[in-house]
């Protein structure tokens, strides 16, 4: 029975005997064109299993659209060098069946393959997932992340989560288990570093009824709670060594037996970690085992930290506040100005100290609007910057300020004029008044209220805006 044959195109020599040497470790027959030839030969190939575009391609565009043309049911695989997917313009992305960064490890490679015959077996392909998996944002930064969720939420590679403290990296487990084939089994978080060492081994693999003192019944660990779903476990730099060894085996063979027993069990579980901590900086100080540390990493996702992503903090208020509400608790409104200072903040403890202050401003103004003058001390010692704008602009925003000018300069020179000095003579500065309080007013109902947007539409820095808002009592 023939090998199925995978072709990659790519003007990198080096790079193209590298994958075709994996693609034979793993039971492929792999075949190498260039940019220059592939046409003609895809035209006499059958059987084509998948085809890889490497990033040395030159006009890659081109190369792919003419590919996809060639062979419309194969699947396209684009070769990327890590750290470039940002670089990958969205019609590209939109063309192909999937992304893969190079250099890959067998596992990462395999479970790509995998998922490329799982889809060739079905008649109409499931379509992408959209949604925002439960982060909100929309930096580059977390759209990277909901990226790596898709690329590796249909296989069973070991996911290791990276991040600080209160990033969110259970949200991305959740995700990932929500997004794979596991879905309607149990997602079973497991805090290492919140269980006693002694008690640990128990919690992971469970026990039998008079293992250790206090056993008084046989209770299953999570391992087998998480029996054909996700067992995720958090702050594994945590871990104990003892227990490092332990999971080890169990990565490595699938099977554990329960404390107190010798009856082995087998799992199909599929295993994301996460931490807080430097593990290589861990491992040189043999607090961490390495072996378990490349076992874990297969596919590592990163998770930025707040002020990385300083854009998406009124999107984050936005969700925060409305899943307070979902939970009958009091929600909040922030004004403008107040987000505008919050995203001058440096946030330490990230998303979850944004939580602690919006659940805390609900509590103090339930179901009311939070100012500036409403937070907390540290938040008031920044002022509200100009260059930071937190409501999005009118899509017509440009044709608004230009039609703003207009009417600006027909107003004054209208009143300048037009204007008859009475014979009992006028107040000037009154009268200019209404002219300046009139124009102020339509900029503000032009722009729904928002004053950084007003200001730009009449040619003045905010502060001077608000300023005469408060001179007019506007």
């Amino acid at each position: 029975m023939a090998l199925p044959r995978i072709i990659l195109i790519d003007d990198n020599p080096a790079r193209g005997q590298q994958f075709l040497a994996v693609i034979q470790f793993l039971e492929y027959q792999g075949e190498l064109y260039s940019a220059e030839d592939f046409s003609e030969k895809l035209r006499s190939v059958d059987d084509v299993f998948a085809i890889f575009v490497g990033a040395g391609v030159d006009k890659q565009a081109t190369v792919i659209k003419a590919v996809v043309e060639l062979v419309a049911d194969t699947p396209v695989v684009l070769l990327i060098d890590k750290g470039t997917l940002l670089q990958v313009p969205s019609a590209i992305q939109s063309v192909v069946t999937s992304i893969q960064e190079w250099p890959v490890t067998y596992t990462v490679l395999m479970d790509s393959l995998q998922g490329l015959q799982k889809q060739q077996s079905h008649t109409k392909p499931a379509p992408r997932n959209t949604n925002n998996k439960g982060l909100a944002g929309s930096s580059e930064a977390i759209k990277q992340v909901r990226f790596l969720i898709d690329q590796v939420a249909d296989s069973d590679a070991t996911v290791l989560i990276l991040g600080e403290s209160g990033t969110g990296k259970e949200v991305v487990a959740r995700a990932l288990h929500k997004a794979s084939s596991r879905h309607n089994h149990a997602f079973v978080p497991v805090n290492c570093g919140a269980i006693p060492a002694e008690l640990l081994e128990s919690e992971l693999f469970g026990h039998e009824k008079g293992a250790f003192t206090g056993a008084l019944a046989t209770r299953q660990g999570r391992f087998e709670m998480a029996e054909g779903g996700t067992l995720f476990l958090d702050e594994i730099g945590d871990m104990p060594m003892p227990m490092q060894v332990k999971l080890l085996r169990v990565l490595q063979e699938r099977s554990f037996e329960r404390v107190g027993s010798n009856k082995t069990i087998h799992c199909n579980v599929r295993v994301i970690s996460a931490t807080h901590r430097d593990i290589e900086q861990a491992i040189v100080e043999n607090l961490f085992r390495e072996d378990l540390f490349y076992r874990l990493n297969v596919f590592p996702i990163e998770m930025p930290a707040l002020r990385e992503r300083v854009e998406d903090i009124p999107l984050l208020i936005k969700e925060l506040a409305a899943r307070l509400e979902k939970n009958k608790r009091a929600s909040v409104t922030l004004t403008p100005d107040a987000i505008n200072v919050l995203m001058q903040h440096s946030w330490p403890g990230n998303v979850r100290e944004l939580a602690n202050l919006i659940e805390r401003v609900a509590i103090i103004k339930p179901n009311g609007v939070v100012d500036v003058a409403d937070l907390p001390a540290k938040f008031r010692q920044f002022s509200v910057s100009d260059e930071i704008i937190v409501e999005q602009a009118p899509e017509n925003f440009l044709e608004l300020a230009q039609e703003m000018e207009d009417k600006l300069e027909q107003a004054v020179l209208q009143k300048v004029f037009s204007a008859q000095l009475p014979e009992e003579g006028m107040d000037l500065k009154e009268y200019l008044n209404e002219v300046e309080i009139s124009l102020i007013k339509q900029a503000l109902e032009e722009c729904n209220g928002v004053v950084a947007h007003a200001a730009k539409l009449l040619n003045m820095r905010r502060t001077t805006l608000v300023e005469k808002l408060k001179k007019f009592d506007i």
